[in-house]
């Protein structure tokens, strides 16, 4: 198993469909749950322990408004934890935010921007690649299609502007 993905709520699961489904496009193992840090401690705590004996590479947590998952999660394992901060109301986020990036020293967590599920995605996929060269190859090519995006869509603009010049 690579990378155990935790969500405080279901209502993450807008936000988080975009880390799995591209986990996924890049063949990596996930495992995932809805546990809450205040609500559910036991099965954030059972769900890292079942991590651990799947040999789970990497976390994702994500959490919004008091968004301490990702740390409670950092607490029980010394494997990287990546935090996403989903956002809900009323603070559109900057809760989520400030309660995942301010860890105190000694339990890291790597945070992603509010809603970086996509991000999270690709960075769990970079740790996984330092050991696993099907994943270096898998990001090598879809970093070559972003490229060949933006010059698509540049091409376009240029023709657009040029049709605006006529």
């Amino acid at each position: 198993m690579d990378v155990g993905i935790i969500m405080g709520s279901d209502s993450d699961w807008g936000v988080m469909k975009k880390s799995v489904e591209l986990l996924n496009n890049f063949e990596v193992d996930v495992e995932l749950t809805v546990a809450s840090a205040h609500r559910t401690p036991e099965r954030v705590k059972e769900f890292v322990d079942q991590c651990h004996a799947k040999d789970v590479k990497i976390f994702i947590a994500a959490a919004g408004c008091a968004a301490h998952l990702a740390g409670v999660v950092a607490s029980y394992t010394t494997r990287p934890v990546i935090g996403v901060p989903i956002n809900a109301e009323p603070l559109k986020g900057w809760d989520s935010l400030l309660s995942t990036v301010q860890m105190p020293g000694g339990i890291p967590v790597a945070t992603m921007a509010i809603n970086g599920a996509k991000n999270a995605a690709l960075f769990a996929t970079e740790i996984l690649a330092l050991s696993n060269p099907k994943f270096k190859k898998k990001l090598d090519d879809y970093r070559a299609n972003m490229v060949k995006e933006v010059e698509r869509k540049a091409d376009y603009v240029k023709r657009a502007f040029a049709e605006t010049k006529k």
